[in-house]
């Protein structure tokens, strides 16, 4: 049986994003999920999300619990008998939470890796890293607010990267069988800012033997704060 939502609130999330080429990331991709793509790129990157008072939604905030999270994500269209649907595959979750790892995949969807986090934050700068206890994934942020993206993102404004990663929430990430769990960000508003990354690292999209020398280059980086929202289960997608 799976939570059919849970609820909180996001204190912080970092979305760090690379543009790639769309093919050495078409072939990271099982089937049904292809590359979506921005001005001819694929667009990749990492989540890393501090959660509060989570917890079922038929149970007060008293109730909840926090976690560090990290996500590896990327933009993905596929076709749902005749329609062309959007959203995120998610190839590696990991948590700081005991309580996600166990239930990851079981009663949330999604499995979820024990991981160890770093944090140092101010009101305008962080750095957040985060190794996972299996050894296999690690990531780092360190920046800071800022007002505009980056010279040469693909994203004309604020307001379009924004837009675009709103409706992508819906995402779909390996289950402990052979298909994808489905799940939904429903956030009570959607605010983002801009951040200058000052480095950025990951395990997953520095791994040349996937991705070329070349194949990915940082985009943009955004920060979302106090964010109430729910997570709710989406119907699994099988492979192939």
């Amino acid at each position: 049986m799976r939570l059919p939502v849970i609820r909180g609130v996001i204190d912080r999330r970092i979305l760090a994003n690379f543009r790639v080429d769309p093919e050495p990331l078409a072939r990271c991709l099982p089937a049904p999920f292809r590359p979506q793509l921005v001005g001819g790129f694929g667009i990749a990157g990492i989540c890393l999300i501090r959660m509060k008072a989570a917890r079922p939604k038929f149970l007060p905030a008293m109730f909840g619990f926090g976690s560090e999270n990290a996500a590896h994500r990327i933009a993905v269209e596929w076709d749902d008998e005749g329609t062309l649907r959007s959203g995120v595959y998610v190839p590696r979750r990991d948590s700081s939470s005991l309580m996600m790892s166990l239930a990851g995949g079981r009663l949330f969807p999604g499995v979820q890796h024990r991981a160890d986090f770093k944090t140092r934050e101010t009101e305008n700068d962080f750095f957040v890293s985060m190794k996972s206890r299996d050894g296999v994934a690690h990531v780092s942020v360190d920046g800071s607010v800022a007002k505009t993206l980056p010279a040469g993102s693909v994203f004309q404004s604020v307001q379009e990267v924004s837009k675009f990663f709103e409706e992508g929430s819906l995402g779909y990430s390996p289950d402990r069988g052979a298909t994808f769990d489905g799940l939904e960000l429903r956030c009570d508003e959607w605010t983002v800012k801009p951040m200058n990354v000052n480095a950025v690292q990951s395990s997953y999209f520095d791994n040349r033997d996937a991705f070329p020398e070349g194949s990915v280059t940082f985009d943009n980086a955004l920060l979302m704060r106090n964010i109430h929202h729910e997570w709710h289960s989406r119907e699994s997608v099988c492979c192939g």
